[in-house]
This record gives C-alpha cells, sequence and structure tokens, in this order.
C-alpha cells in the first residue's frame, strides 16, 4: 500500500512539473484581452482574470474537501476500538 502511495506523489510531480504552455485560451477571451490592451481598457482586464479565478477555485476546493474526508477517515482508522 505505501508503494502505491510513492507511485502516486510520484506521478502527480511529474505532472506538475511538465511545465506546459498556457496556450488554452478560448477565442472570444483572446480576442478579449487583445482588444483590452490596445485600448487600454483595464477594466474589461481585470474582469477577465476575476473569472479565471473564479474558475480555478473550484477544482481545489473539491481536491480539497476529498483529502480532509480521507484525512478524517484514516485518523478514525487508526484509533482503537474502546469497547
Amino acid at each position: 500500500m505505501k508503494k502505491a502511495y510513492i507511485v502516486f506523489t510520484i506521478l502527480i510531480l511529474f505532472v506538475v512539473g511538465l511545465g506546459m504552455d498556457a496556450e488554452a485560451q478560448c477565442a472570444m477571451c483572446r480576442a478579449q484581452l487583445e482588444t483590452g490592451a490596445t485600448a487600454g481598457a483595464d477594466a474589461k482586464n481585470t474582469g477577465i482574470n476575476s473569472g479565471i479565478l473564479y474558475l480555478m477555485l473550484f477544482p481545489y476546493i473539491i481536491i480539497g474537501t476529498i483529502a480532509f474526508m480521507w484525512y478524517r477517515s484514516s485518523q478514525k482508522n487508526k484509533q482503537p476500538a474502546n469497547a
């Protein structure tokens, strides 16, 4: 079981460390940012950045919830059964 944790950790570190290019914007967002940059409109760019942060927040909340439930479950399993 410990070997599975080590393999999982190495896999996660490998995926995080790949360093992929950030060219995954949709065409509409990209056009909005390019237009805002030429017009000097910071309000539009701030809105796009806020939207990106909002969309990024939910995967972290889900992963954090799963990690907390996993931790709590492992703590319950470690306690001796006092009947």
